[in-house]
């Protein structure tokens, strides 16, 4: 393990080196970051999952970084080139590009302008005219022969040479980039005889912004159009100040012949090499770290719902709307088991509506339905209308909330819903989803491909394969905060825990089928290998074990410690939970009853929340889903009107909210907080509930803008 590398870590994450060298031995060993996380507190100091991957992130790349810097060091040095400076140069890069910069003079070049000329043998002339030799067109005329014609071809060819040789000084460059990072301007214009027919790119028709300042979802926009093939994209620069710097670099006789040649040389090296280089460079950077932000925001997002609270003891009806081919329904029972499978078609035929009506009335009666969660795709605020309008007339409580249903159509098509409702169509899979992803957001939504849930921003402009291990870890780490119920988790569920994967979890899956109900957590090392049952027991929790150890986060390694806790203050598992062992545990010092039990306080403290509270789910702390009971126009409202409301996706420019209208209303980052705020992810998430008020009605548009300031009502 490279310690220098751990202490360049240390300093940029500012955590102690003993954490990160901890950190890495535990992964080295084939620890996994779940596992780390919750169990090994003692010797990470208590790092949290994003701070171990970022760990793991940032050390791969300075390994990858030294091994590409031996490389380099070793390629120039085969070639004999290699000199004290330049190594030491190549050592101290913290960056790829700077190392890539140093070995670009060495690298094998493909047909350029400049090999041509080499190959004419005219290198040597190049080295007289960077030299600023006084006698440059006398000794440009030794190098006349069949294929040199005369003087000026020999200096022509040789300062492509020159030019190439100015491009590839590592030096120029990253003054240059860093020239363009910080005074460069993105100029954006519309293509000519181009089409934009929805008017998408309009503010990009004719637009600049500084490189340095500009947001990254304008980057991934600008990107989108470009490819799109309706806008022209550039970076301009301030080219005579560039100019001068590489004038006064090289250009030091200048009453010399020479002096004109480096110009000429100079001016084509910019225009022809560096400025277009660099521009991709600096455009892929730019790229780069849009992309980097844009996943940041999709996998809060993603982490915010995949851990919405379920909806718990309900029965619910699951409602796909839509038009032309009538509206799904799906009845569920509390755990989510399939019980009814039905039609209406409200939209259709208005002499039908009552009809239909009596259809969900009587369903509500037979099953008795507690809720019933609408799909927010086509027809859904037409369908919240008539379900608000029907469960008037129920004879019970009914309440519906509208569900964001992005990827139920991806789930209810693949292989997975038509294993498991082979008899179904793909619109009452649907349908069923839809009602699932209420009683329990997380067993649902691990069964759909994250990408597809729709709660980003550009996560199609993006590279698939960087979003993709992103959104993984997100479904990881939300899947093992929670835990899994070892009987009646699926699949896909189980495939996320730690230590597992899609093979090992249907080893456990087949295991089940054969003895019919696990009963205890021992006996899984039937199953798991002694590494595997270590990184994953601890998160296969049995509810209705025999051992109440087993029902809970306590690692079965810590079950002796637990226990040792129990016994020191008279109490059984049988306290667990209750408020008697609420009042002992509560209040006692862990630092000394961690010594007593010759433990860690970092593993006591978990080991007491978990005797407190053996069956906590970390969801019960969110606030639960908005019910509603009737539906809300954009007639209704009045500007300063205060609205309860759920978020449905944060953006880079603000959040979107459900009110109860037919589409979500905005709210601007510029009104979520009388504080400044770099982003909307600061203060919101997708699942909270929020107070808003109506700031703008645009009717015309049927836009609704909103704010969270009661500062902003004071102008209203």
């Amino acid at each position: 393990m490279n310690e220098e590398i751990i202490k360049n870590i240390s300093l940029e994450l500012n955590i102690k080196e003993i954490q990160v060298k901890n950190t890495l031995n535990l992964l080295e060993n084939g620890a996994t970051i779940p596992f780390i996380a919750r169990y090994r507190k003692e010797a990470t100091g208590s790092l949290d999952e994003n701070q171990i991957s970022k760990i793991n992130e940032v050390y791969t790349y300075q390994v990858n970084l030294e091994k590409r810097k031996l490389d380099v060091i070793r390629l120039i040095e085969e070639k004999g080139l290699l000199t004290e400076d330049l190594e030491k140069k190549i050592k101290d890069a913290t960056k790829l590009v700077e190392v890539e910069d140093l070995y670009r003079p060495f690298k094998e070049k493909k047909k350029t302008k400049a090999t041509e000329a080499i190959k004419l043998g005219l290198e040597p002339l190049a080295k007289e005219i960077l030299n600023e030799n006084k006698n440059i067109y006398m000794i440009a005329s030794k190098f006349i022969n069949d294929k040199v014609k005369n003087i000026d071809m020999a200096i022509e060819q040789a300062l492509y040479i020159v030019a190439e040789n100015i491009s590839d000084n590592a030096s120029f460059r990253k003054y240059i980039r860093n020239n363009m990072e910080k005074y460069g301007i993105l100029k954006v214009n519309k293509k000519k005889n181009k089409e934009d027919n929805n008017k998408i790119y309009e503010m990009y028709y004719d637009y600049n912004e500084k490189v340095e300042y500009i947001k990254p979802h304008r980057i991934l926009a600008i990107n989108r159009g470009e490819k799109e093939d309706i806008l022209n994209v550039n970076i301009e620069v301030n080219k005579d100040y560039i100019q001068n710097y590489l004038k006064n670099k090289l250009i030091h006789k200048i009453d010399y012949p020479t002096a004109k040649l480096l110009e000429l040389a100079i001016n084509d090296a910019l225009k022809r090499l560096i400025i277009p280089s660099i521009e991709r460079e600096v455009r892929t950077s730019l790229t780069e770290k849009a992309e980097d932000a844009a996943i940041v925001n999709f996998s809060k997002n993603l982490h915010n719902i995949l851990l919405q609270p379920p909806i718990k003891d309900k029965k619910v009806l699951g409602f796909d709307p839509a038009f032309r081919t009538g509206c799904k329904l799906a009845v569920v029972n509390e755990v989510g088991d399939l019980l009814h499978i039905d039609l209406v078609n409200p939209h259709t035929s208005v002499n039908k509506i009552n009809e239909e009506k009596q259809k969900i009335l009587a369903l509500i009666d037979k099953y008795d339905i507690d809720i019933i969660a609408i799909g927010n795709g086509t027809a859904s605020r037409e369908s919240e209308a008539f379900i608000a309008s029907t469960i008037k007339e129920a004879k019970k409580q009914v309440n519906y909330i509208i569900v964001n249903e992005a990827g139920a159509s991806v789930y209810s098509a693949s292989k997975l819903a038509q294993e498991e409702f082979p008899d179904l169509h793909v619109e009452q899979r649907s349908a069923v989803s839809i009602a699932r992803r209420l009683i329990d957001p997380l067993s649902e939504l691990v069964k759909i491909d994250p990408k597809s849930i729709g709660v980003g921003m550009y996560q199609h402009d993006v590279t698939e394969k960087k979003l993709e291990k992103e959104l993984t870890f997100v479904v990881e780490t939300a899947v093992n905060s929670v835990g899994v119920n070892v009987n009646t988790a699926s699949l896909e569920l189980l495939s996320y825990i730690s230590g597992l994967n899609k093979k090992m979890a249907q080893k456990l899956i087949d295991y089940k089928r054969k003895v019919g109900k696990i009963k205890n957590r021992e006996e899984l090392k039937k199953v798991f290998s002694p590494k595997v049952y270590e990184q994953a027991i601890g998160f296969l929790r049995i509810p209705d074990a025999y051992d109440y150890f087993d029902k809970t986060a306590i690692h079965p390694e810590s079950y002796n410690i637990a226990l040792n806790i129990l016994n020191k203050y008279n109490l059984t598992k049988d306290d667990m939970g209750t408020d008697k062992i609420k009042k002992v545990l509560n209040n006692i010092d862990v630092t000394s009853l961690s010594n007593e039990v010759n433990s860690d306080v970092y593993t006591v403290t978990d080991i007491i929340k978990s005797l407190t509270f053996p069956l906590r789910d970390p969801r019960d702390e969110i606030a639960a889903p908005v019910l509603r009971s009737d539906v809300l126009t954009i007639d209704d409202l009045k500007v300063g009107m205060e609205l309860e409301g759920v978020v449905r996706n944060v953006i880079d420019f603000g959040a979107f909210i459900d009110v109860g209208l037919h589409d979500d209303a905005l709210v601007h980052i510029s009104q979520i907080s009388d504080d400044y705020i770099k982003h909307p992810s600061d203060v919101l998430s997708v699942g909270d509930i929020v107070k808003a008020y109506v700031l703008d009605v645009d009717k015309e548009r049927q836009r609704v803008s909103l704010t969270l300031k009661t500062s902003s009502l004071i102008n209203l």
